[in-house]
């Protein structure tokens, strides 16, 4: 195949010039302020109390809806520049401008949501049957409910505005550190720097010394970093124990599951069906560990490969192969890849001071996202690019939709980037040619049970201690690493060694002000996944439509209810779960049977 076919660095000046050679973004900014200040006087005049005020209701609806647009377009833009340069001054200087117009739209927004819920059931009632506001009464309902707190509007405001400089301005510091920090490794006699990204990403290098030496660097590292990082951990969830207690919130899983909009019974009906059945993915760990020649798996090794000579992927052929798998699955899924790598949605390139996070930003204007990861030639970083490819497909899928019904819970998010990786591991599972390939991406498959069923339930476990020690106090660096190894044991069952015990400080999820517990959303996402799959394999090509009307319905309803509309099960019930949860073991006696007369 031929080479550099794709480029792998992506295009923002169409969605708008560079900072400093145009003044595109900062007319944006303006023109933000200018919506705001007219949304704030609009609403000020606002009372309902008739069914004729319908009318003035969806007029203010369509101001929102424009300011949420721009504003997205805004954040989406200045979280890529300061993804490809942590160190970009003037992206930082936009990043707090955005930051207090966030803040500000969401004080003028919790104005709105007193008005709805100060207005009488009856007139309510008859305001939500109006045909004017048939289309955003889920939505209303939702912020009319939001409205009823202890806090009066000039509380909220107050805090709000604290927050910028308080609670957000933590998040974002966390973000400047990790992008600034490097890490130092020999390669081939010569020392060479890395960045955290990168230096992650060598978890899956083919060279064992070199995981290990990577690893041994970042703990390291994370040790001599360990007191900055905890203040910033420990302010974060401080302040937001603050914002809890305001609002008179003692359960912490209050906000996240409302963010979700799921019922506290389906998030332990899902823990429940994980928690039993974590001992055939500690069984995989075990012979994975013998495998390798260890009595027990070493951390560092789990994303390496079996096959110490396996061949790099290049950029191209992993577009290619990624752009084949998604053909099997639908014609518009496929359709949807060129567009994005036609339009240059994709920054890939493996280079140094980047950030080290994966992620996909959705620019809801034009209707375009963009991704951004680093890859580094291996099966990990290809299901990365599918993984990405899935929010963004998501995104696509919402376009033509009132950006009031397109926020969708992270938990149906990280439903389309699982499915979207499903596709393809499961279609290079069926291409394999030898016993060892097919041994290789079963393997791979069955990392990411672990990453879900284990290491997640771990962050967990570990946030939700965390923070009942940190409403007695601050928690200090040794604590952390206790309640850190604490959750690890109990997430792997003891089948994996050498976890860092400062993963809480490297876990960029612990640190991010807009969605807290932001760990379950991934493991929802992970065993829905598999059920919407196996849908898929029975009902064909067919099924793409469903898939598409079920992501373009995420924002309009509670999760059970799109679960129940659109595959007609119960997901507070542990059955379903189960039903997920048995072809993830099913990968586990697969691979296990492969692997019996190998080096065991």
């Amino acid at each position: 195949m031929g080479r550099n076919k794709y480029r792998q660095i992506w295009n923002l000046d169409s969605i708008f010039q560079s900072l400093k050679k145009s003044n595109q973004f900062s007319n944006h900014i303006l023109d933000i302020e200018q919506g705001l200040a007219k949304l704030d006087g609009d609403i000020a005049v606002t009372s309902i109390s008739s069914v004729e005020d319908a009318d003035h209701i969806l007029n203010i609806l369509m101001e929102i809806d424009s300011i949420k647009l721009k504003l997205s377009q805004a954040s989406s833009f200045i979280t890529c520049l300061l993804a490809q340069n942590p160190s970009d001054q003037e992206a930082s200087v936009f990043q707090g401008r955005v930051t207090k117009l966030k803040s500000k739209y969401g004080v003028i927004l919790t104005n709105f949501q007193a008005i709805l819920a100060s207005t009488s059931l009856e007139i309510w009632i008859d305001v939500l049957k109006s045909e004017e506001l048939k289309d955003f009464t889920f939505i209303l309902a939702e912020w009319r409910e939001e409205g009823k707190t202890t806090l009066t509007s000039n509380e909220k405001a107050i805090l709000s505005k604290l927050s910028i400089d308080g609670y957000h301005a933590w998040g974002q510091l966390y973000q400047t550190l990790m992008g600034n920090l490097e890490i130092e490794i020999q390669l081939e006699g010569k020392p060479q720097k890395y960045s955290i990204g990168q230096a992650l990403n060598l978890r899956a290098h083919s060279n064992e010394e070199l995981r290990k030496a990577a690893h041994e660097k970042l703990e390291l590292k994370w040790s001599e970093q360990k007191e900055t990082f905890a203040k910033v951990l420990n302010h974060i969830a401080g302040f937001r124990l603050q914002l809890y207690n305001f609002q008179g919130i003692d359960d912490v899983l209050e906000e996240p599951l409302r963010k979700n909009r799921m019922k506290k019974q389906t998030l332990e009906a899902m823990w429940s069906v994980v928690s039993k059945n974590k001992n055939a993915f500690a069984e995989y760990l075990y012979r994975k560990g013998k495998m390798t020649g260890e009595e027990k798996m070493q951390s560092y090794n789990f994303w390496a490969n079996f096959e110490t000579n396996s061949q790099k992927i290049h950029y191209d052929d992993a577009i290619d192969l990624v752009k084949g798998f998604f053909r099997k699955f639908g014609k518009q899924l496929e359709a949807f890849v060129t567009t994005a790598i036609e339009g240059g949605w994709i920054e890939a390139e493996n280079r140094p001071k980047k950030s080290a996070a994966a992620f996909c930003a959705g620019f809801p204007m034009s209707e375009e996202s963009r991704i951004f990861m680093t890859f580094d030639e291996t099966m990990k970083s290809i299901l990365t690019l599918a993984h990405e490819l899935g929010h963004a497909f998501h995104n696509t899928a919402m376009n033509g939709i009132s950006s009031l019904n397109r926020q969708y819970p992270l938990c149906i998010a990280e439903t389309a980037s699982f499915f979207a990786e499903l596709i393809v591991l499961d279609a290079a599972i069926e291409a394999a040619e030898s016993k060892s390939e097919k041994i290789t991406l079963v393997d791979e498959k069955l990392k990411r049970s672990v990453m879900n069923f284990m290491n997640i339930h771990s962050r967990f476990l570990f946030e939700q201690n965390f923070y009942e020690e940190r409403k007695k106090g601050l928690v200090s660096t040794q604590r952390l690493n206790e309640l850190m190894q604490e959750a690890i044991l109990d997430g792997y069952r003891d089948s994996l060694d050498n976890v860092s015990v400062y993963t809480w400080l490297w876990t960029p999820h612990f640190y991010i002000t807009d969605a807290p517990f932001y760990n379950f959303p991934y493991t929802f996402g992970y065993l829905l996944t598999y059920s919407l799959y196996e849908k898929a394999k029975e009902i064909g090509p067919e099924f793409e439509n469903i898939y598409i009307q079920l992501l373009r319905d995420s924002g309009k309803m509670p999760i059970e209810e799109l679960i129940l509309k659109h595959l007609n099960e119960d997901i507070t019930k542990e059955d379903f779960w189960e039903k997920g949860m048995k072809l993830c073991v099913q990968d586990v006696d697969l691979f296990l049977e492969l692997t019996a007369l190998e080096r065991v």
